[in-house]
């Protein structure tokens, strides 16, 4: 018997992009019962006082967090993940308990998600692209805009309407078919549950290759 989640999972979110995350929009805002957070936890260095902190989103340029102190915009900070890589920037943002970092040097995002493949209990981290792929449900064949992937599913922009349950197949560029199962819909957007979990490998070294592609194609 498959199992259909009823609710997103918000997760912390890769991206290859240099650009440091922005702050967040009101209409981006979503409540908190709706969803079940899985955010990174990392530490970050204040003025010499450590804090835990939640990573929300990082990108090659910066970082979203969520902060359980306050801190004054341009103040320098050093944040650490559980990984243990010291990562050096400077607030450029704050809103409510978010704040923006942006790194005083680019990092590898992909260095990074690779370290999650380490631990007994591998994480399931969502990474942010721009692609099409094609989506079959039933005898329909539609083309979708991928926003983010992971190993355990994607999201996806679609704007037929995809019955909650229904099972499908998803190909993006470069990976086999993934059979899967829409598991919920929000605003346009579509949660896709793989039915198996794409190795973490084999996510990475698709990633590789689209960020060598696409600095081939600069």
């Amino acid at each position: 018997m498959k199992r259909v989640e009823t609710q997103p999972v918000e997760t912390t979110v890769y991206s290859l992009s240099g650009a440091a995350p922005g702050p967040i929009a009101d209409s981006d805002r979503r409540e908190g019962d709706r969803l079940t957070t899985l955010y990174r936890v990392g530490s970050i260095l204040i003025e010499q006082k450590r804090e835990l902190c939640l990573i929300k989103n990082i990108s090659a340029g910066g970082m979203m967090l969520r902060l359980y102190c306050s801190v004054a915009e341009s103040t320098p900070v050093t944040i650490e993940l559980k990984s243990g890589q010291p990562i050096s920037g400077r607030i450029s943002w704050t809103r409510d308990h978010h704040a923006g970092v942006s790194f005083d040097q680019p990092i590898d995002v992909i260095d990074i998600l690779s370290a999650t493949m380490d631990g007994p209990r591998p994480r399931m981290p969502r990474v942010e692209i721009e692609c099409f792929a094609t989506l079959r449900e039933g005898a329909n064949t539609i083309r979708v805009k991928v926003c983010n992937v992971s190993q355990g599913g994607a999201k996806i922009a679609c704007e037929t309407l995809l019955p909650h349950g229904a099972d499908v197949i998803i190909t993006l560029p470069g990976l086999p078919p993934q059979p899967g199962v829409a598991c919920w819909t929000d605003g346009g957007f579509t949660g896709i549950t793989f039915n198996r979990l794409l190795p973490l490998s084999e996510l990475v070294a698709w990633l590789q290759e689209r960020r060598n592609t696409h600095h081939s194609a600069s």
